[in-house]
């Protein structure tokens, strides 16, 4: 368990030296709600509602599926993967402590949207915050185990970039935190519905029936995590 831990702690240091990371998890997710909170507020009536869900989303996808994948890259095609072999630590551990450490920081993200949120564009807070933070943390470990597939399976860094931001662009566009997902036509929709944003969206807003959202969520973590499995037992037989 000390071992793990300072994994964990090592990791985290890493990732808050990486300009990836810190720009992706921080950095924009933060200056897009300070430009967008502002316009979506004037010209809106009503997005105090749901600008809090909506940045953070947004924040949490982008943090997810654009940050997460360069680490993994780093660790799995490259030599450290050999160096975890050579010693006998478990492959699983890089994809274990890096999605945990990515975790934290989209968590800290959303803690400070939440934060500000009111105070900077009065915006509407959730009326259980437990349970809104419960429903966070879900969301977030749905978007990180699909990003985790991106990082796992791509081996050529510009490459896992762009199918990175291949896959981010319609998580935004069809998940209704710009627009309503009613104005767009049956068949983009549908789409939209195979992303985690979408439904963790509808999720944090509560705007389906009470658990709706749940069972796409865990249909998309459980495809994330066999996935993954399947991607590391590959992983373990290259030479």
């Amino acid at each position: 368990m000390n071992a793990f831990l300072y994994g964990l702690a090592l990791q985290w240091k890493l990732d808050l030296r990486s300009k990836t990371l810190l720009i992706t998890c921080y950095l924009v997710p933060l200056l897009f709600f300070v430009m967008m909170g502002g316009i979506f507020t004037t010209i809106l009536p009503g997005a105090e509602e749901t600008l809090l869900p909506a940045m953070t989303v947004f924040g949490g996808t982008m943090g997810a599926l654009i940050g997460l994948p360069p680490s993994l890259v780093e660790i799995y095609g490259s030599d450290i993967r050999k160096v975890y072999q050579a010693n006998g630590v478990p492959l699983s551990l890089g994809l274990v402590l890096t999605n945990l450490s990515a975790f934290l920081h989209l968590f800290l993200m959303s803690i400070l949207l939440y934060l500000l949120a009111p105070v900077l564009f009065d915006a509407a807070l959730p009326a259980y915050p437990g349970h809104y933070f419960a429903e966070l943390a879900f969301f977030l470990v749905v978007s990180l185990s699909i990003a985790s597939i991106v990082g796992l399976a791509v081996k050529d860094p510009a490459k896992t970039s762009m199918v990175s931001i291949l896959l981010f662009l319609p998580s935004i566009l069809l998940s209704g935190i710009l627009f309503p997902a009613e104005l767009l036509p049956e068949a983009v929709a549908t789409v939209g519905k195979l992303f985690p944003a979408t439904w963790g969206y509808s999720l944090l807003t509560e705007q389906a029936s009470t658990g709706e959202p749940v069972a796409p969520l865990l249909l998309l973590l459980t495809l994330g995590v066999v996935a993954c499995g399947l991607l590391l037992r590959k992983i373990r037989t290259r030479q």
